[in-house]
Order: C-alpha cells, then sequence, then structure tokens
C-alpha cells in the first residue's frame, strides 16, 4: 500500500463507550465464525451512514432500505435480502428501531452512527471476498490488519491460536501481540505499545520475516521493521521530543501467500 493511501481507521481513533464497541464485537465474531453471517454488517452500515441519515430522518422505509442492501447482501453469497434482515434483526434486535415501517439505528449505537456505519462497512469490505474454508479466518485477518482494523484482526487471529499448538501457537501469539502494538499506535498509547511490543517482538524475531501455517504464509517483516523503530524511538528519544512525528507513520502490511 502507498504511504500516500491510508486506511480510514490508521488514524487516531476515539474513545467508544463499551456498549457500542460490543455492538460492534457481536457482529464481527458472527461473521467470522460463519461467512453467512457476515450480513450482520451490511444493516449497521447502511442505517448509520451520515447521508442515509440526512435524507430519512425519521427512518428508511423497508421497500427503500431493502434495495440498498441487495448488492452487499448478494457480496456475501446471500441471496434473499428481506429473510437475511428479519433473521438478523430477530437475532441482533439492537440494530434498529423501526417506526411506521421505516427503522433507525437503535438508541444504544445511534449516537456513533456514523463511526459504527464506517467501521462495519470497513469490515465487511475485509471480509467479502476471502475464501470460505479453512483459510478463511487467515485470509481475514491479513485483511483486516491492512485495514488498519487491528482489534479485529486481534479477533480474528485469536480463534486460530486457541485451536493451534507447538512453535505455531507461539508464532500466532507473536502475531496478535504485534497488532495489539499497533492498536496502541493508533490510539496514541505509547506505554502500551512499549509494553505489548517488548513481549511480541521476541517470538517473531525468531522467525525469518514470516509465519508459516496451514493457511497460508504471513509475510510481516516491514510491519516488525517498523515496530522495532518505534522501541528504539521511545529508548533514544522519547514521544514527547517530537510528539507530531512520533505519530506519523505509514500503515503497516501483511502479506499472504
Amino acid at each position: 500500500m502507498s504511504e500516500n493511501v491510508r486506511p480510514a481507521f490508521w488514524q487516531r481513533q476515539p474513545a467508544l463507550p463499551m456498549e457500542v464497541r460490543r455492538f460492534i464485537r457481536a457482529r464481527l465474531e458472527d461473521s467470522l465464525q460463519d461467512p453467512l453471517r457476515r450480513t450482520v454488517l451490511v444493516w449497521p452500515t447502511i442505517l448509520g451512514a451520515p447521508r442515509q441519515l440526512e435524507s430519512h430522518p425519521y427512518g428508511i422505509p423497508l421497500d427503500e432500505f431493502l434495495p440498498q442492501a441487495k448488492g452487499m447482501i448478494g457480496a456475501v453469497g446471500v441471496k434473499d435480502e428481506k429473510a437475511a434482515w428479519e433473521e438478523d434483526l430477530s437475532r441482533f434486535p439492537d440494530t434498529a428501531e423501526g417506526r411506521d415501517a421505516c427503522w433507525l439505528p437503535h438508541p444504544l449505537w445511534k449516537s456513533f452512527a456514523g463511526y459504527v456505519s464506517l467501521r462495519c462497512g470497513v469490515i465487511l469490505l475485509a471480509l467479502t471476498g476471502q475464501p470460505e474454508d479453512e483459510r478463511y479466518l487467515l485470509a481475514s485477518a491479513v485483511s483486516l490488519f491492512n485495514l488498519s482494523l487491528f482489534h479485529e484482526c486481534h479477533e480474528a487471529l485469536e480463534l486460530l491460536w486457541r485451536r493451534a499448538e507447538g512453535d505455531l501457537k507461539k508464532g500466532l501469539q507473536g502475531l496478535i501481540l504485534l497488532t495489539c502494538g499497533f492498536h496502541h499506535q493508533q490510539c496514541h498509547r505509547s506505554s502500551g505499545m512499549q509494553s505489548i511490543w517488548k513481549d511480541g517482538i521476541p517470538q517473531l524475531s525468531l522467525e525469518d520475516g514470516a509465519l508459516d501455517t496451514p493457511w497460508g504464509r504471513v509475510g510481516y517483516a516491514e510491519s516488525l521493521a517498523m515496530a522495532l523503530r518505534r522501541l528504539e524511538w521511545l529508548k533514544t528519544t522519547g514521544v514527547d521530543e517530537d510528539p507530531a512525528r512520533f505519530w506519523e507513520m505509514p500503515p503497516p502490511h501483511w502479506e499472504l501467500r
């Protein structure tokens, strides 16, 4: 990825209320467990879009809402958008609030509708088009990482880590810690970034800049070098010396082969 093209979430991220974080996480977990469940990300993406709320301040009619969802629903392999909407709303009633056959974001997340819409949309983008077999979780994790969705990448990697053993488990743990460090970088938490990377980097440094797994080979040499440079900066200079420059860094990237 070009240094001039930065993912939407690479910049500093706001602190979200716990209930909003749980809202996003529940839909991510569902989508990672079963590729067909990615439909749960479609509805908040549409309902929370600022232009949508501006055009329909009292709610979008269902006969306008469902056609907008049709393309995204079809892209994840589901043909019946009406059935998907009814099933997903039944399972996640905090998705929307209905008024006279019109729908608005649920009050739980309405105050953060624009952010939730964008984040769910980018997660959906990351998960769409991935192989829907045993490679799905790793491919999704790499895609999430490359879009600077580090928290979500951690969730995908952890599902693989739980079932791994031996050197593979250690390698995945190294990737998880590397990812968590970039999440701290993203949130401008230098102490958390430093602590996490001190634990994670030794595990990855034992590899040759790549981790072989049963689901593919993850190349992380570039992002590891970025982490090492940041740790050296903290050791020799410190954030306070040049805070603006410290937080400026090209987004990290992994390769999946």
